[in-house]
This record gives structure tokens, sequence and C-alpha cells, in this order.
């Protein structure tokens, strides 16, 4: 397990949901049971990429055609008890910032995870490299 840092641990305010958070932080809300995990990459991505044991699935848009997922909302409240908070995983930390503007107009508690799960393009145009809940040693499986 990555060693934490307080910066690791520092909640961002957003305008538009209740914060930008790192994977850690997040990953100790997850395990305290005050935080449920969504994942909202598509089917194909948490089956070829990896993904976060216990995690929610819940697709923001869905693959091959990327079109939003009409279930969105219906999923994600049954995902998320009322007054619960959530956190929400995307690729990069992009879709996810959409899925936490999404959740706080539904009422709910949402914060984004900053760098996703697999962190942002390198010079060599992979992911994976420069952050990341992967990069960072969290738990997850293939």
């Amino acid at each position: 397990m990555a060693m934490t840092t307080p910066q690791d641990l520092t909640v961002i305010p957003a305008a538009a949901y209740a914060g930008d958070i790192p994977a850690a932080l997040a990953w100790q809300w997850v395990q305290a049971g005050s935080a449920v995990l969504v994942d909202v990459r598509t089917d194909a991505e948490r089956a070829w990429v990896g993904q976060v044991p216990g995690a929610v699935p819940v697709e923001w848009k869905q693959w091959p055609g990327m079109a939003n997922n009409p279930n969105f909302d219906a999923q994600l409240q049954a995902a998320v008890p009322p007054g619960g908070k959530v956190v929400l995983l995307c690729r990069s930390g992009v879709r996810s910032v959409a899925a936490a503007t999404r959740a706080a107009q539904l009422g709910i508690e949402a914060y984004n995870i900053l760098e996703g799960f697999e962190g942002d393009i390198d010079a060599n145009g992979h992911r994976g490299q420069l952050g990341g809940w992967r990069k960072q040693g969290l738990p997850w499986r293939q």
C-alpha cells in the first residue's frame, strides 16, 4: 500500500459538487464505510483495464457508442443510500466530474476522485505512469 501524506487527504472544494479528492482519501472513506465507491467507466474499460474490488459499476457513458447511460440516475440512487456520500471514479478524472455534478443535482453528496483509475497521458501517449488509482498502489484487479 502506498504511503499517504497530508496533501493526499485533502478535499478540494468544487462549485457544482462537494469536492475533488485524492484516491487515497476516497479509499480511506470507503474502507471506513462512510462513502460508496462508484466506478463510472464503461463495462469494457473495467473488463479490459481493471477494476476496484467492491466498487459499484454505474456507467456514465456506454460502450461502444459512448452515449449517455439513460439509467444513470436510477442506478446511482440505488447504489448510494439516502443521506450517504459517493466517491466517483473514471479513467482520468473527467467523466467522474460530470457524474459528480449530476449526483449533486440529485441531492447526493458527491466527490470526484482526482486522476481517476489510470491518470493522465504521459509524453509517450500512455496512461498509468503519471498518477491514478493503480499507480498509487491502491487495491485493484484485472
